[in-house]
Formats: structure tokens, sequence, C-alpha cells
């Protein structure tokens, strides 16, 4: 007998059904609120994502403005390359392609993997900077979501030689040394681009708008005369090694004009492979200061012929070979007795330079270096540039004006040294220094007499004669004038016994100078460390191929180069 269960009927209370029916409405008004929030407030957005899906923005890269030399020789060029990318939503690929990509790329598998297929990304690189040949190879096989993109690789024809002054760029090619820093937006231009839109497979189906072309970076054009340049690297390199230096840097301006026709640094490195460059990319020239030693002495002198209180010819005591100032004893080389000024330059006496500037008011001869430039920058707009240091006149103490005389207690750039000698080779005008290219020579300030400058610079002939510290800056069938300086290396606790710096300063051809050269060796550990030994030599070999090569007319044809031998040289005072 079958059983008949009874049917159980459960009354729910009636709030049960109001709370489910206020929670159905409460949803569709949020639903709603959202709706109108998204479309009232977020509108655009929703329309980016939605065209992002087929609307791409191609960057048209603007080609680097190319660097040369006063000749038009190329010191930086760039050239087209092609980098790899991939927007792995679109990329469809498969096991054997992504090892042919990474073979082709040299790069592991695993990464080309990740790039590709594990990446939430819609923009990957895969390499950068390929060359065009290469990436055709990559999109020959068919990948789809894989894309190339135009870029430039710089290139530096000179390599190590012009480095401290061209630079280099990164990757991005952002200028990060030199005038690929200082000049970097000059260079760069300005990239264009052109909206399209592309299927599932990259092809481009339709310009959206106007193509907004790129606008190539301008050329500049240096000073710098890469001949000179090939040629001051070569003989500054060298001495280095003659000497063992740690260091070195030259220069050469042009006499009239303030030109930088050459300036080189080492160590050095190539800006076409800038790794391991750590400390090899300051331009000592302009980054870099030191104290000129005797090559200040020139100036001393200048300072007091102006003043009216020397002459040429005025005869100044030197004996016993040093003077005491207060506690301090300032020695010569070797004792001289009674000196002229310009046997004083010539033998580079201390004592006579001393004497000359402790006659002179302290305003007076601090106004004369301050208007040479020192302790001011030489505006050439060379990224890290230092000013060197010299101290207000208000603080001198006796001793302290008696040292600046002969180039302690002040310290300068070598480009800062160079500059100042220009006042010697025009009449007393001090010019200002370049490192673009000039259309007319620029004025300059006149600092001495005309008469001044040229009594100075019959000194500096002394000074390359025999009797002189400089045989060894001699040039055949050319008259030469310049100045030696030695010092001791200024460290964290004084002067250091064993580590110099010799310079030489000096110009040719003195009757109506062309060229000026600085050249300045930083700790040479060979035993020799005398200027007129390991810097002279330098500017003796880049001025007799350097006047020749620019056609200079000989004003001493028949001179005879004297080379010291042994003991005879003459040498400075430290």
């Amino acid at each position: 007998m079958a059983m008949h269960m009874p049917l159980v009927i459960v009354k729910l209370p009636a709030w049960r059904r109001r709370v489910l029916l206020v929670l159905v409405l409460l949803g569709f008004m949020a639903l709603l609120g959202r709706g109108l929030y998204l479309q009232g407030f977020h509108k655009r957005f929703l329309q980016e994502k939605g065209e992002a899906r087929y609307n791409r923005t191609i960057v048209l890269t603007a080609q680097r403005g190319k660097i040369t030399d006063r000749n038009g020789e190329l010191l930086a060029i760039s050239s087209p390359v092609e980098s790899v990318w991939a927007n792995p939503s679109d990329v469809k690929i498969t096991p054997n392609q992504t090892r042919k990509i990474a073979e082709l790329l040299g790069l592991k598998q695993d990464f080309v993997s990740k790039r590709l297929v594990n990446s939430e990304r819609e923009f990957a690189y895969l390499k950068r900077r390929v060359s065009p040949e290469l990436a055709a190879e990559v999109m020959k096989l068919g990948v789809p979501g894989i894309y190339l993109q135009r870029e430039y690789k710089r290139y530096y024809p000179a390599g190590d030689v012009t480095a401290h002054l061209v630079g280099f760029t990164n990757i991005d090619d952002k200028g990060q040394e030199g005038f690929e820093l200082a000049m970097d937006t000059f260079l760069s231009g300005k990239h264009g681009s052109r909206r399209v839109i592309k299927d599932r497979a990259g092809r481009i189906i339709e310009d959206l708008e106007a193509v907004k072309l790129p606008q190539d970076g301008q050329d500049v054009v240096l000073s710098i005369d890469r001949r000179l340049q090939y040629l001051v690297h070569r003989e500054l390199l060298k001495s280095i090694d003659k000497f063992k230096a740690k260091a070195g840097a030259a220069v050469v301006l042009d006499a009239k004009t303030g030109e930088v026709l050459a300036m080189v640094n080492f160590p050095t490195y190539n800006p076409n492979n800038p790794i391991n460059i750590q400390g090899k990319t300051r331009n000592r020239a302009v980054t870099d200061v030191f104290e000129p030693g005797s090559t200040m002495k020139t100036i001393t002198a200048a300072a007091a012929l102006e003043s009216g209180k020397y002459q040429s010819d005025t005869r100044i005591q030197t004996a016993p070979g040093h003077l005491s100032i207060g506690a301090a004893t300032i020695h010569d080389a070797h004792p001289h007795g009674v000196l002229t000024v310009a046997e004083v330059i010539q033998k580079s006496s201390n004592v006579g330079a001393v004497k000359m500037a402790l006659a002179l008011d302290s305003y007076y001869l601090w106004g004369v270096f301050n208007q040479m430039g020192f302790g001011t920058k030489t505006q050439v707009g060379f990224p890290g540039e230092v000013s060197g240091r010299l101290r207000d006149y208000k603080t001198w103490r006796p001793i302290e004006q008696a040292t600046m005389s002969y180039g302690h207690g002040i310290s300068v750039t070598l480009l800062q040294m160079a500059r100042a000698y220009t006042v010697f080779a025009n009449d007393g005008e001090l010019k200002p220094v370049s490192l673009i290219k000039l259309k007319e020579a620029p004025l300059g300030t006149q600092v001495f007499s005309a008469k001044t400058a040229r009594e100075v610079k019959d000194m500096l002939e002394l000074v390359v004669a025999p009797g002189g510290t400089a045989l060894r800056a001699q040039v055949l069938g050319y008259r030469v004038a310049g100045k030696t300086g030695t010092t001791h290396k200024l460290g964290e606790r004084g002067y250091e016994k064993d580590k110099y710096v010799g310079s030489f300063v000096g110009m040719a051809p003195a009757s109506d100078p062309r060229l000026i050269m600085a050249v300045m060796i930083d700790e040479p550990t060979s035993g020799e460390y005398y200027g007129g030994t390991v810097a002279a030599p330098v500017f003796s070999a880049v001025m007799t191929d350097a006047l020749r090569m620019l056609a200079v007319p000989q004003d001493a044809p028949n001179n005879n180069v004297v080379i010291p031998a042994g003991n005879n040289e003459v040498q400075e005072s430290i």
C-alpha cells in the first residue's frame, strides 16, 4: 500500500521578499550608475583602449646631426640601423621560429620566449641597433607581432683620437660626454610621427592623419683640425710612454683667432665601444687643474714691466740663491747672482720672480692675473669645465704673493694657460678661445701694451736658446718662444715629494706667431720630470710637422737646433 507524504507549505516572512527585491533594485542601480560613470567621465579612456587594438602611432626617428672638424672631416656620424620589437599579445610563434630568432639575434632562447610568450606588455624590444640585413632575416620568418623600428647608431671615425672632445651617445642616442652632451639639443632634432590603422598581421591599412615629418639635427663644426689632432695625439703618447707618466694633455691654439686646433688627453678610450671607461672620459685640458709653476713667471714679468717699476734690462740680485719670507725659504735650482728681468725668465729664477712680485701692489698683481683669465672659466661651452683657483687679493699674505709669482698657490687648467699666452702673440691682446669654428677673428681684451708684450716675447725666445731651460723645444727653420714649468704635485697633505707635473707653453714662429701650444705631463716616473725634458720635446715634434703642414713661412731658415747632452741642460727652479 502506497504511502502519501503530506505536502508541507512553509510560509516565508514578508520582509525577506522585500529585502531581496531591494537588493536586486540596488544591483540594477549600481550597473546603471557604473555605465553612466564610464560613459560620462571615462568615455575618452574607453575609446583609446578600443582604438589601441588597431590604431598605432609610428615614431619617425630624426637623424642626429654630424660633427665635423674645421675642414669638413667627419668626427661623428649616424648610420641607419633597425631595432627588433614585438607586441607579445599579437605574437604567434612556433618553438622552431623562437630558436631561429634567438640564433639570428645572438640571444638565449629562454629570453626570447619570455619576451614573446610570457610577457603581458604590449611593447618589448628583442634587440636594438642590429644591421638592416640581419633585421631583414628576422622578418623573413614571418612571425606575426614582430616589427622593426628605424633608429640610428653613432659612429666615430677618429676613434680615441677625438674621444674627449666629441664624446659619445647612449643606446637612446642621447649625448653622454663631450660635445655630444654639450650640443645634444642642437644635434638631436625632433622626431616625427605617423598615425595608422594596422590589422592583426601588422599590415598598415590606412593613414589616420597627415604624417609629421622628422626634423633632422643640425651639424656642428668644431674648430679642431683633424690632421693636427692626430699629430698631437701621436707625439703626446710617445712622451707619456717614454717617461712612464700617469697622464697628459696638450692644447694647440690658432694664435690669431683663439680657435682650438687640437686638444688631446691621455688616458683615452674608444667612443665606438665605451666600456671600462671609468676615469678615462675626463677632458683634462678643461676639467682638471694643476699648479702651473714657472710658466707663470712670464706673466709676473709682464706685470712688472707694465707697472713701470722694471725694464727688461733692470738688474735683480738673486744671490745667494734663496730668499726667506717669514718662516719659509724660497730657493733657486742654482745660484745666479745678478740677473736682468730677461735673464730671470731665461734662467727661471724663483728669487728673481718673487722680488718683482713683492715690489707690486697686491691688488694690481691680482688684477693682472684676473684679466689674464685665471680663476674664471674660458666659456668654451665644454661640459665639466672648471675655473681654477685665484684667491682674493685681500687674503694674500706676503708668502702667498711670492709663491704665486712662480706658479704655486694658484691653480689653472691647461686651456687657461694656453689662452694666457695669446697676450704675447697679439701685442698684449688676450684672445677668447673657441672649440667651434669661427667665421672671423674675435676682438680680445687689451691686458698689456704692445711694447710690454713684445719685450716678454723676446724673453721667451731666450728660454729656447742656449742658456735657457727649453732647448728641446727648438724647431728647425723657425724661431720659437716659450716657457717651461715644473711643480711638485699637491696632495691632501701638501706637496708630494716624488710626484711632479712638467709643462711647457710656447708659440711659433716667434716673429709672427701662428700657433700656440701648451703641454702638460702628469706624474712622469722614469726619473726625468722637468718641463724642458718631458713636455718641450712634444712641442718641438708637433710644431716641426704642423708649421709645414699649414705652409707657415720659415722665419729662421738657417738656424741650428742645439740638443742638450747629459748634464749640460739648464734646469729650472721648482
